[in-house]
């Protein structure tokens, strides 16, 4: 590991010793401040709970765009006490789990697992519960700072999960996995490249939304479930949901298929609103109109 980045590696583990409850209250502090400064970030966030949640009068939008900025804010130093700690002391802010039986069930019947977790709650710390269950192999694209993989993999430790990078080969590593009844975990909401997706319903607004996943469940028959951990309230900790995925998910039609995947997206989100990664450019696409275009004033 470069020295710069075992620097970063020993402030983490120095910071990780501050409460939970501390570093959500610095997170949203952090969020609060992304909507006092009027950033591209609030902007997007602005217009997606514009899109997601149209019936809302103009007082509660606000209340929940403060909310949603604060959830983001909490997502990015809330970080620090899952990479900074050991991953098993981590699992111990793990209250509660709701559907493990459903996971249980589907490693047990030996033909696979798609994992397929959304922009949610805490992913990592789902990555780490997830792996203490069984080996899991994920998608996921290479930072685009080299020497920041290093880290991850210092931080992450034993259980981290086997990092696939999103390209050829890499996809036929997980249709491996999934043949010999391993599990896998994919971003559902991950937006695709032009030209790899496909155009279905999310919250009523067409996304370019992701086939692999439908494909990976078409051909090889595993078993897909919907999996996040949502952030309890005054740093209380974390609580597993595993849900079924929709009827149709593994649908020979794509826009069926990808419907569908959006639909389970949909469920997990109202479960835990406010916790979704609301920034993110959902809604924008290379050859369509942008929702996002009008910035004048974000800094």
């Amino acid at each position: 590991m470069r020295a710069d980045m075992f620097l970063i590696y020993l402030l983490l583990r120095l910071l990780a010793l501050l409460p939970l409850r501390a570093l959500h209250a610095a997170g949203a502090l952090l969020g609060r401040f992304a909507l006092w400064r009027r950033t591209r970030t609030a902007h997007h966030v602005a217009v997606n709970l514009a899109i997601a949640r149209p019936g809302l009068d103009e007082a509660s939008r606000a209340l929940l765009l403060r909310e949603a900025l604060a959830e983001s804010g909490k997502s990015a130093t809330e970080i620090i006490k899952i990479w900074g700690s050991d991953a098993e002391h981590s699992l111990r802010l793990v209250r509660e789990v709701h559907g493990e039986a459903l996971f249980d069930t589907a490693l047990a019947e030996g033909k696979g697992v798609i994992i397929a977790a959304p922009h949610l709650g805490c992913w990592e710390l789902l990555n780490y519960w997830l792996c203490r269950k069984t080996p899991m192999a994920i998608l996921y694209r290479p930072p685009r700072i080299a020497a920041v993989e290093g880290l991850l993999r210092k931080v992450r430790g034993a259980l981290a999960p086997e990092q696939v990078r999103a390209e050829g080969a890499g996809v036929r590593t997980l249709y491996k996995r999934l043949a010999a009844g391993g599990t896998v975990g994919i971003l559902p909401d991950q937006k695709p490249r032009a030209g790899e997706g496909e155009f279905a319903p999310f919250f009523g607004r067409d996304a370019l939304t992701m086939v692999l996943l439908p494909r990976l469940a078409a051909r090889t028959g595993a078993t897909v479930l919907y999996a996040f951990a949502e952030r309890l309230p005054r740093g209380a900790g974390y609580r597993i949901h595993i849900l079924p995925a929709p009827d149709g998910l593994a649908d020979a039609d794509l826009a069926t298929a990808c419907t569908a995947l959006n639909r389970g997206v949909e469920s997990c989100i109202g479960l835990a609103f406010a916790q979704y990664q609301w920034q993110y450019k959902r809604w924008s696409a290379d050859n369509r109109p942008s929702p996002y275009d009008n910035e004048r004033g974000a800094a």
